[in-house]
């Protein structure tokens, strides 16, 4: 089991034939990742051989669903064109879109993701600027290192990258259901409650690692949903313990204001809701490890 990726997900990558798509789309076919297809309009009907694996290129996501039965999308294109590729991926009703692009505006955001709404939410959207989605030995669709980790029963959500990697590295003994990249920007799609649903309810995730940082309230009403919902152990992390108060902190969405939104403030809503949290990544992974060992 896993949540929203398996090894049957079939994968297209929007702006796979770019620098970073072209590199990604090698590493994630080499992680196992079923990638049937690349969409570039320009390019329409080629193929690109990455290392003796040919992978044709469509020209809308709508004809490369049509033509693979591909079922998850993950986008590589530039900021500015990243609004017109979800809104693709939207229209075409496919139920997975994994948006990797950063320095998207947040306007631009705001309009996809009310347009996948109006559109009856039928694509899920993880991202954007996020590192995306691995179920370990299975498929990974992004750019988390895909050897860092083994498949195992602990489901992360994280708003950070890169401490995505730190807790998966941290924790490489016991091994990941699945890992989930969310982004920190001020609007993304799929939250951390949507994570903590659908790992509450994977018969092979036995406990759930969540990451969140400074700013905003998504981590509090995280704990709350955890309190009402979720019955396996949860354990926690929130970056930004020393952060100086009201500086933005490198995600857009990580801006402090009085004790709202601090690590603090987010550590003891999670820590009523009787979430154990941990002060660094390398004390979080020891509280996780001694949950399951017992």
């Amino acid at each position: 089991m896993a949540i929203w990726l398996n090894k049957d997900s079939k994968v297209i990558v929007q702006g796979m034939t770019g620098a970073t798509g072209m590199k990604h789309t090698k590493l994630m076919l080499g992680d196992g990742t079923n990638v049937v297809g690349g969409v570039n309009p320009r390019k329409a009907g080629q193929t690109v051989d990455f290392d003796g694996t040919e992978v044709p290129v469509f020209g809308t996501v709508k004809e490369a669903i049509e033509q693979t039965g591909a079922n998850v999308s993950v986008i590589f294109v530039p900021e500015k064109f990243t609004k017109d590729a979800v809104v693709e991926a939207i229209d075409a009703e496919i139920p997975l879109a994994v948006v990797i692009t950063e320095g998207i505006a947040v306007h631009d955001t705001a309009a996809f993701w009310a347009y996948a709404g109006a559109k009856g939410n039928k694509t899920r959207i993880i991202g954007p600027n996020c590192p995306g989605i691995i179920t370990p030995g299975q498929s990974n669709v992004g750019i988390i290192p895909g050897d860092i980790t083994k498949p195992g029963r602990i489901g992360l959500v994280s708003k950070s990258g890169t401490l995505t990697y730190q807790m998966m590295y941290e924790l490489r003994d016991i091994g990941f259901s699945t890992a989930v990249g969310i982004g920190g920007d001020p609007i993304i799609g799929t939250t951390h409650i949507d994570a903590l649903a659908a790992f509450q309810d994977d018969p092979e995730t036995d406990l759930i690692v969540m990451i969140g940082e400074i700013g905003g309230d998504a981590e509090e009403r995280a704990a709350a949903f955890i309190k009402d919902n979720v019955t396996k152990p949860v354990v926690g992390y929130v970056a930004g313990f020393t952060a100086p108060e009201g500086k933005t902190m490198g995600h857009a969405g990580a801006i402090v204001s009085g004790s709202s939104g601090t690590a603090q403030a987010k550590k003891e809503a999670l820590e009523a809701a009787g979430v154990k949290v941990g002060k660094t990544p390398t004390e979080t992974a020891k509280l996780a490890r001694e949950i399951l060992n017992g």
